[in-house]
């Protein structure tokens, strides 16, 4: 990085703070997971030798554009219902949890780079925080959302295949 790209980081940086701020409560999302996203694809653009000509516009426009992207992913997911076996489950559906879950954890066990050490950690039946996430990993608190959301992303894509959609009386949900 060139000390042009470093001053205009540190120039940036409390307008990309003032713009997350004012984005996320709209968006359902966590301020710092808009910043780090603005920030990726800034150091990516950089990278490339492809600085904004612009760069408050840019930078205005990335918040908006991450902000709407998180938005509709926000829309799109839905809260995890723990399939709790209770003592009066038949065999049966205890044997399709334990299935389900086996597939699961294969699955994270195959998704790439940081992926399966911090899936597992967030699948702990400890229920941990961010904050014993990221001292377990070794990563900054601020990166677990980003990358939570490449994971699942990416575990998503891989169970797509593997797991049926669940029904109501016949209908896919």
């Amino acid at each position: 990085m060139t000390a042009t790209d470093a001053h205009l980081l540190r120039t940036l940086a409390p307008l990309l703070a003032a713009e997350s701020n004012a984005e996320a409560p709209a968006a359902g999302v966590d301020a710092g997971d808009i910043e780090q996203a603005v920030w990726l694809k800034l150091l990516e653009r950089l990278q490339d030798d492809d600085a904004p000509t612009r760069p408050a516009d840019w930078l205005r426009r990335a918040v908006r554009a991450e902000a709407r992207r998180a938005r509709r992913a926000v829309l799109r997911e839905r809260p995890y219902q723990e399939e709790a076996a209770e003592p009066h489950d038949s065999p049966e559906s205890s044997a399709l949890v334990a299935e389900r879950r086996r597939v699961v954890r294969a699955a994270v066990r195959r998704t790439p780079g940081h992926c399966p050490r911090l899936l597992t950690a967030m699948l702990d039946p400890a229920d941990p925080t961010y904050r014993e996430i990221a001292g377990e990993l070794g990563i900054s608190q601020g990166s677990l959302g980003p990358m939570r959301s490449r994971c699942l992303g990416c575990l998503r894509r891989m169970l797509a295949a593997e797991v049926p959609a669940s029904t109501s009386r016949g209908k896919v949900r």
